[in-house]
């Protein structure tokens, strides 16, 4: 009796490794003939008992569903990723474990391949605005490949740009580890039968100009992101309400990039958020004595105060900026923008009055008050047409200008200019 169920189970275990190997047969067979998705169901009538076959039936198995699945996500099916990496590495782990290597180069030139499709596909996503989809993808490739950290930094960028904040974090924290920085060099020569500008890597661009092809070779390097990372931090930590973390984070960049005094403005923005004031001119104060001269720096001090209601501090940033840069167009715009939003603002308070005499007095004191202020924005522009007659942002707000004012006359004049 012993003897018949041993038998019995010989046989059980038999038909099962012939099934496992008819589907993996079948899943080759539609394979070869382009039938990823036929290959794929054949495959997956085989997945449940795979574990117990033999090794060398499972390394085929694992090297097909990785060959199925990949061309499975080539073709668009951004869930057929994962798996297949997974497959590959379970290829080249059991190949190892055994000393024998028949798929291993196969599975590592897969995978390099892969990288690259992973990266193709998550420009498509952020293209379509499928942010967490081109995340994840991007840090896959980054998986797959350690070295090109570049990959984590936009998984993380993607992820802020599809407001994933907590994933976002994850990725900047791991950059911070890495002691990621980001600078690279870019290499260009222009194409002289087409003449474009072409970007190539050193070698290549190297060959080219030896070969005539090519000239006006230029390399171009891009600045640390280190600061940046550290500010996204913080900006993540501010936006999910742990402004203490953001605290820290800002204190960390700074000790890292004293000389950045974009993170003073942040650092400063983050105090202003939290209430305290006091320590929002301090920084202030400082990133002005960091860059005097330094017009982006004063307009956007000014744009910071603008932001927060503080209108003579912003005037006055407006004013160093121009004072660096005459012809600084947004900060003309922005200090024209403080005189009629100071003008907008008595608004309320004319309509909030009634029809008594000392009423009617207010109202004809706040309308001068306010025509004034419209006057000295209008003139600013007026001044800023100067330099700049075709500027269509600053003919643009002129025309509001005069239409709130009732100056007929200014008002079609501007009009004209704009060829409206």
């Amino acid at each position: 009796m012993k003897t018949r169920v041993l038998i019995l189970l010989a046989i059980g275990i038999s038909a099962i490794g012939f099934s496992q190997k008819n589907e993996i047969k079948a899943a080759e067979k539609a394979f070869k003939v382009g039938d990823a998705a036929s290959a794929k169901t054949a495959l997956d009538g085989a997945a449940s008992l795979i574990d117990a076959a033999d090794a060398k039936t499972q390394v085929q198995y694992y090297a097909l569903k990785g060959n199925v699945y990949s061309d499975l996500a080539k073709k668009g099916d951004g869930a057929a990723f994962q798996p297949a990496i997974d497959a590959f590495n379970k290829v080249i782990s059991m190949e190892e474990a055994s000393g024998k290597a028949k798929y291993t180069s196969v599975a590592k030139q897969k995978l390099s391949q892969m990288t690259a499709d992973l990266v193709n596909a998550a420009v498509d996503d952020n293209s379509n605005q499928k942010f967490e989809e081109a995340s994840e993808k991007l840090y896959m490739g980054y998986k797959l490949s350690p070295s090109d950290t570049t990959y984590l930094y936009y998984a993380a960028s993607s992820a802020v740009n599809g407001k994933i904040y907590e994933k976002a974090l994850v990725y900047y924290n791991e950059l911070k580890d890495l002691g990621y920085d980001g600078r690279a060099i870019t290499y260009t020569a222009v194409n002289i039968e087409s003449g474009e500008v072409e970007t190539m890597d050193q070698a290549t661009r190297d060959l080219y100009i030896k070969a005539g092809t090519h000239k006006d070779p230029k390399e171009e390097e891009s600045p640390s992101k280190t600061a940046e990372i550290v500010k996204n931090i913080a900006l993540i930590y501010q936006q999910l309400g742990d402004n203490e973390k953001a605290l820290d984070a800002y204190k960390d960049a700074r000790g890292a990039n004293p000389d950045d005094v974009n993170l003073v403005l942040g650092e400063a923005n983050l105090y202003y958020t939290m209430g305290d004031k006091d320590k929002f001119k301090e920084l202030m104060a400082v990133a002005s004595e960091m860059a005097p001269d330094n017009a982006d720096l004063l307009y956007n001090i000014g744009v910071i105060n603008m932001e927060q209601g503080n209108i003579e501090e912003a005037r006055d940033a407006y004013n160093k900026a121009l004072a660096v840069d005459p012809g600084y167009i947004n900060a003309l715009l922005n200090l024209s923008t403080t005189y009629v939003n100071e003008g907008n603002s008595l608004i309320d308070d004319m309509n909030s009055l009634g029809n008594s005499r000392a009423d009617i007095a207010k109202y004809e004191e706040f309308k001068q008050k306010k025509d004034d202020l419209f006057l000295e924005g209008a003139r600013i522009l007026e001044d800023a047409l100067k330099t700049n007659p075709d500027n269509q942002g600053v003919l643009s707000q002129l025309k509001n200008i005069y239409g709130a004012l009732g100056d007929n006359d200014n008002f079609m004049r501007i009009k004209k200019l704009l060829g409206e």
